[in-house]
C-alpha cells in the first residue's frame, strides 16, 4: 500500500509539473514593486495573459518608460 501511495504521489507531482510548464509564467512580485502598478495593469484574466501594457513592458527591457495607455473608446 505504501508503494502505491508513493507511485501515485510521484505521478501527481509529475503531472502538476508538466501542467505548470505548459504556460510560461513570467509575472514576478518585483515587477509590481518596480513599477508600482497592480498585476491587472499588465495582465488580463484568465491566468497570466499579457495585455498591451504587459507586452510593452516585456519588449522594452522590463520598463514602462514611454508607454501610453490607449484612450478609452467613447460609449454611445
Amino acid at each position: 500500500m505504501r508503494q502505491l501511495f508513493s507511485v501515485l504521489l510521484a505521478a501527481g507531482v509529475i503531472v502538476t509539473s508538466l501542467a505548470a510548464g505548459a504556460q510560461p509564467v513570467s509575472a514576478k512580485p518585483e515587477y509590481t514593486r518596480k513599477t508600482t502598478k497592480a498585476c491587472a495593469f499588465c495582465h488580463q484574466p484568465p491566468g497570466y495573459n499579457l495585455n498591451g501594457a504587459g507586452k510593452y513592458y516585456a519588449e522594452h527591457n522590463h520598463s514602462l518608460k514611454g508607454f501610453t495607455s490607449p484612450k478609452p473608446k467613447p460609449s454611445h
